[in-house]
C-alpha cells in the first residue's frame, strides 16, 4: 500500500466498517512506519479490474533495533470487498502477512476480531490462530467486544507461514 491507495482504501473501509472506520490520519501514520531499514509495518492492496478490492496490515512489536528481530505482530487489518468475499482473497492478504511476520522474525501473531464477525474468525482459525481472550465494548462507538487470537510461530527465527503457500496473488506493497 502507498499513499496514493488510501482514498480508494478509505471507501472501501466505509463500506465495511460504517461505525468504526480508520481515519485517513490512521493510514497515512501506519504508512509512516512501512518504508525503509527501521520499518516495522507491512501493508498490502489487492487489486483487481483496476480497483482495491482487499487491503491488509500487520504492525511487528518489540523490534530490537540491533538485530531488527520482533517479540511479536499485531495483524491490524484485513478487508475484502463484498463483491470478492468467498474468492480466497482474504486467505491471500493473511497469507502475505504471516510472510510479513516471518521475516519480521516475529515468536507470535496476535489480532483482535469482532465477535460478531464468524466469518473472519473462521478463516484465522483457518490458519492456527486460537482465541485467548476478549475485550468488552474494544469496537467503538459500536461498543462491539473483541476476540483476542494468537497464533505462536515455529521458532522465534521465523516459520509463520511456511505452511502455507501462495500462486498468483494479486496483492502488491
Amino acid at each position: 500500500m502507498r499513499w496514493w491507495d488510501i482514498d480508494p482504501v478509505l471507501e472501501l473501509e466505509k463500506d465495511l466498517f460504517p461505525e468504526d472506520a480508520w481515519s485517513r490520519g490512521m493510514f497515512w501514520s501506519e504508512l509512516a512506519h512501512s518504508r525503509g531499514p527501521e520499518a516495522t509495518r507491512r501493508y498490502l492492496v489487492a487489486e483487481s479490474d483496476d480497483r482495491i478490492v482487499g487491503y491488509a496490515g500487520l504492525a511487528a512489536t518489540g523490534v530490537a533495533s540491533d538485530s531488527g528481530s520482533a517479540e511479536g505482530a499485531d495483524i491490524q487489518t484485513i478487508a475484502v470487498a463484498r463483491d470478492h468475499w468467498g474468492t480466497g482473497l482474504g486467505g491471500r492478504l493473511l497469507t502475505e502477512l504471516l510472510k510479513a511476520a516471518t521475516a519480521f522474525e516475529c515468536a507470535e501473531v496476535m489480532l483482535e476480531c469482532r465477535i460478531d464477525n464468524v466469518r473472519a474468525q473462521k478463516l484465522y482459525e483457518r490458519f492456527g490462530f486460537e482465541p485467548i481472550g476478549f475485550r468488552r465494548g474494544y469496537y467503538q462507538p459500536g461498543n462491539v467486544d473483541a476476540l483476542v487470537m494468537r497464533l505462536i510461530t515455529a521458532s522465534k527465527s521465523g516459520a509463520a507461514a511456511e505452511s502455507t503457500s501462495v500462486q498468483g496473488t494479486d496483492t502488491h506493497g
